[in-house]
């Protein structure tokens, strides 16, 4: 469906139908369980009729509001509705829980209304043999593009990126080119820029259409194209494209394989995609709460928390065992157990705050072999000067309320927490990459470990030493 299309169908909602949404574009509770209710009562027909009006994007939404259930019945309601804008809109593991529902003439027909990369999405989440089913029903020219694309790497450029594009011969004129996309019925539906490719399919340059639009007819493309371009391997990993596209600005990007030729593009919409699905999905790693999605299989879910859980319980035991350790320490000075915990808890917030920023650095490339060494003295002295100033606060507050000494032991160990705690920070994510894992998966387990472990340590060793529980 075309943009205008869409747009007159939100012109031509009537005022009720408007009012199932609410501010926020999200469907009204009282929608909902009408749909529920006409799905329960097997009443297909006044399902369809609920749903025909809602915008695709709505649609999408609606299937994310049912249960599992519910979707496969809505699902087979309203086949003819389940567009591509609906398709492309819908949640990861609701979408495969909606293709697995319809049958594959129907997810075929679906496939080949979306653009290529859209459709590798569609099919990839498909086991084989529903994928060999929807491939066997798909147009033969569609279909080798989508197993082409499905023979890269997974989250690799060669199944993100788009063969619909326009590339043209050097050798033609900018009037020659404004001809040919005039009379070309098969070019892509939106485009930025034409790729101009030599004999061998390589590309050699650019233009944008601002540039042939104002260019006169007679002017050769090899006068206007840009020649400098960043070319895409079809295989370079989706974060290093983002990288590329967020460092040189680009809004499309040709994807070349492994001899040069050109075989797709990429545009920023799909990279804006990907850097939003890398951020949260580093941030939820960082937590051990895996993929973080509401829709994810219970099974999926508990096993992705459950082994971390399973992992911090035994660094929790590593600080426990020191604690036991100084039990008759504590047993003589009960502001020892009074205090400890403000220790631990200090330098877990503040190895928490350096990862963060380690891994963000790793992430984005900030952070590589050749400045390990000036991350590592930076978040040294930042790590020391916040260790002296809750040092001193601590410290004072301490000695004001129990004794000097105490007061003292208390600053000494807050000062070398916070800096065990920095320089963890940093060492722990590096070391995680360097050994070829993520460094935002387990770091937080090993980094709380440390900052716990050696707060204790510090804080009831130096406590001893001191001869504050003799």
């Amino acid at each position: 469906m075309a943009d205008d299309d869409l747009l007159r169908a939100d012109e031509a909602r009537t005022p009720e139908e408007a009012e199932q949404l609410d501010d926020e574009n999200r469907l009204k509770p009282e929608f909902v369980r009408r749909v529920e209710d006409a799905l329960e009562a097997g009443d297909e027909g006044l399902a369809y009729e609920l749903v025909e009006p809602l915008h695709p994007a709505d649609i999408a939404d609606l299937f994310e509001l049912l249960d599992p259930r519910e979707r496969r019945d809505l699902a087979s309601a309203i086949t003819d509705l389940m567009s591509s804008e609906v398709v492309s809109e819908l949640n990861d593991y609701v979408r495969e829980d909606m293709m697995e529902a319809l049958p594959a003439a129907a997810v075929a027909e679906i496939a080949e209304q979306l653009e290529t990369d859209d459709a590798v999405q569609l099919i990839e989440d498909l086991d084989d043999a529903d994928q060999r089913a929807v491939l066997a029903e798909m147009e033969p020219e569609d279909r080798a593009a989508i197993e082409s694309a499905l023979s890269y790497p997974d989250e690799s450029a060669g199944r993100l990126m788009q063969r619909e594009l326009v590339s043209v011969p050097e050798h033609l004129t900018v009037g020659d080119l404004i001809d040919y996309l005039r009379d070309n019925e098969d070019l892509p539906t939106e485009f930025f820029e034409v790729f101009v490719v030599d004999h061998r399919n390589h590309p050699v340059g650019t233009c944008l259409l601002s540039w042939v639009l104002r260019a006169p007819r007679h002017i050769a493309l090899a006068d206007v194209m840009k020649r400098e371009q960043t070319l895409i391997p079809v295989e370079m990993d989706q974060e290093e494209v983002a990288l590329r596209f967020q460092k040189y600005a680009l809004i499309s990007a040709a994807v070349v394989d492994e001899n040069g030729r050109l075989v797709g593009q990429l545009t920023v919409d799909d990279i804006v995609h990907i850097i939003s699905e890398e951020a949260g999905e580093d941030a939820l790693l960082m937590s051990g709460a895996g993929e973080g999605d509401i829709n994810e299989p219970l099974r999926d879910a508990y096993s992705a928390r459950v082994r971390w859980l399973v992992a911090n319980l035994g660094t929790a035991l590593v600080a426990s065992l020191i604690i036991a350790a100084f039990g008759a320490a504590i047993e003589k000075l009960v502001a020892l157990a009074i205090l400890m915990p403000i220790v631990a808890s200090i330098g877990g917030n503040a190895g928490t705050q350096t990862m963060a920023v380690t891994v963000r650095a790793i992430a984005t490339n900030q952070l590589t072999r050749s400045n390990t060494k000036r991350m590592l003295w930076r978040e040294f002295r930042v790590a020391f000067l916040n260790g002296v100033t809750i040092a001193v606060l601590i410290g004072l507050a301490t000695a004001a309320i129990f004794t000097p000494m105490l007061g003292v032991v208390i600053a000494l160990a807050m000062v070398i927490n916070v800096v065990v705690a920095g320089l963890a920070g940093v060492m722990v994510p590096v070391a995680f990459d360097r050994l070829g894992q993520d460094p935002a998966v387990a770091s937080s387990v090993f980094v709380t470990m440390i900052t716990d472990s050696m707060g204790f340590f510090a804080f009831l060793g130096l406590a001893v030493a001191a001869g504050l529980a003799a």
